[in-house]
């Protein structure tokens, strides 16, 4: 590490003029780990926020391989840091190695996605229609579109993916792909991590030519409104809690300019366990299930907090499966206090709620989670209590028994917005679907057949989103090449001269790119 630590990120250079000290702890312990980080002053944020705006008409305008170069450079710079770096993650956040070496290749791996996707084109969404000034009654001129990045984002950093969703993560990956400089809040859980993440990106970005401001950091809890309301910000990514996001999009939408915050929030992620699959694989099922449920302390977005089946004997017998596979499970370290406190407070809710019932699962006791399985009364469900539509972060769910098919339904319709949703079934039961395939997809960004949602892959066909309240915004992803949309405008040119045209639009067709010209797929220039 730097002699600059503990410091600001800023337009390429280190400083700090705040005089509260921050410190990061020991996940497991609770202790304060050595080494002091300063909050960020107000005039920190707004030079952290112009020095990415005066980056951005510099780096919008590079061709688009030399960002896929500068997203390379930071994949590469990430593979390269060595044991010290698992050792502080592993220690910020209690998540074990394997876990951090296997993070760390997801987010080096999403960033050359990324950089794929800027040397294949298609982002730039090209079309033309060429001029027909014979046409009756009248002439059309030559009016050409491709897309451009916004300006500067803010983007949050996530508890729970100390890497794939944060300092280079996909919102950092999207938006530097797309053109947009970038200031990162650092999460206060792992600050040390940030600072070595933050310094491999401002190393790449060195070697790579990037103007100073491409990428900016700042530390402190305080800092999060001043940076939304920054008139130099254009958007904002965010994942992290109902009330954080919809904070931020309020701040965002009171804006003299509202800008649009894509912020992943909350879900429960349903499991539909059908009768077919009950009575094929019904220990199978509960067997894989809970481990889904318990995988990483639960401490995913993607973690099923709903398993829904319709009543019979199957059902009964896979609900003491579910049981006593909960019960053997071991307490976990959670990822800071914080985490625990709230998910210690989501179970004892759901204990205190009529109509609940506790199935497995020990008292909370010391600085680990045990896992809790819980059975709601299907009314409550139905009647949209708010409670069972709660996110509770960590390793813990809830089954509901619905009397038919009709019912199951009716509890689909009440469920809110999610980031997936999940079938469990034979062939005879999918052939059967449809209906329920109707509803989820109206619920969720990404259905599943016989899998579990707590793998997301990385590809272009990806969607990590949903409708509120699992995001702010349905019609993106913060996962997968899509996400790069998010951050992209188009941009229509009427009449122009060739030279003063985006090289995607040019006659001569410079990049080689499949364009939509007169409505007809082409990779041939005009002439």
């Amino acid at each position: 590490m730097t002699s600059h630590a503990g410091q600001q990120f800023i337009g390429g250079v280190r400083r700090a003029t705040g005089q509260a000290a921050l410190y990061s702890v020991d996940a497991r312990s609770g202790q304060p780990l050595p080494g002091a980080f300063y909050q960020a002053s107000d005039e920190e944020v707004d030079a952290a926020a112009l020095a990415a705006a005066a980056a951005y008409p510099v780096y919008r305008a590079l061709p688009a391989a030399r960002r896929a170069e500068f997203l390379d450079a930071i994949a590469d710079a990430l593979d390269a840091l060595g044991d010290d770096f698992i050792a502080t993650v592993c220690q910020e956040t209690a998540l074990p190695p394997a876990r951090i070496q296997g993070e760390r290749a997801r987010t080096s791996g999403q960033l050359r996605l990324f950089a794929t996707v800027l040397r294949r084109g298609d982002f730039l969404g090209a079309r033309i229609d060429r001029a027909q000034p014979q046409r009756a009654p009248l002439p059309r001129v030559d009016i050409r579109q491709c897309r451009m990045g916004l300006g500067p984002v803010a983007v949050f950093g996530a508890s729970n993916f100390p890497l794939a969703f944060s300092t280079a993560g996909g919102d950092t990956a999207a938006a530097l792909a797309a053109g947009c400089p970038v200031v990162f809040k650092a999460h206060s859980g792992h600050m040390a991590t940030a600072q070595w993440v933050a310094e491999a990106i401002v190393a790449a970005a060195e070697r790579c030519a990037m103007p100073a401001g491409v990428f900016n950091m700042i530390y402190g809890g305080r800092v999060g409104e001043a940076l939304v309301k920054h008139p130099a910000i254009q958007a904002v990514g965010f994942t992290g809690s109902l009330k954080g996001g919809r904070a931020l999009c309020d701040m965002a939408a009171a804006r003299p300019q509202p800008i649009p915050v894509f912020a992943e929030m909350s879900s429960i992620n349903p499991v539909l366990v059908l009768p077919g699959a009950l009575a094929a694989r019904g220990e199978a099922v509960a067997r894989e299930l809970v481990a889904s449920v318990v995988l990483g302390c639960g401490q995913f977005c993607t973690n099923p907090g709903l398993v829904l089946g319709v009543r019979s004997p199957a059902f009964s017998a896979f609900v003491e499966q579910l049981a006593a596979q909960m019960a053997e499970q071991p307490p976990q370290t959670m990822l800071n206090a914080g985490t625990l406190a709230s998910y210690a407070h989501g179970v004892a809710a759901l204990k205190a709620q009529a109509g609940v019932r506790l199935l497995a699962g020990a008292e909370q006791q010391g600085n680990q989670a045990w896992p809790q399985l819980f059975q709601a009364d299907a009314q409550l469900l139905l009647a949209g209590e708010a409670l069972l539509q709660e996110e509770i972060f960590g390793p813990a769910t809830v089954l509901v028994e619905l009397a038919d098919q009709a019912q199951l339904l009716a509890a689909l319709q009440a469920l809110g917005g999610q980031l997936t949703a999940t079938l469990i079934g034979e062939p005879d039961d999918l052939a059967h679907a449809a209906p329920l395939v109707a509803v989820l997809e109206q619920k969720a960004g990404r259905v599943l057949v016989n899998g579990y949602p707590t793998g997301v892959e990385v590809c272009d066909a990806m969607v990590h989103g949903g409708p509120f309240p699992a995001t702010s915004d349905s019609r993106g992803t913060s996962v997968g090449t899509l996400a790069i949309d998010r951050f992209l405008r188009p941009v229509c040119y009427q009449n122009f001269p060739d030279a003063l045209l985006p090289e995607a639009l040019r006659d001569a067709n410079p990049l080689g790119l499949l364009r939509l010209v007169d409505g007809q797929p082409s990779r041939d220039p005009i002439r």
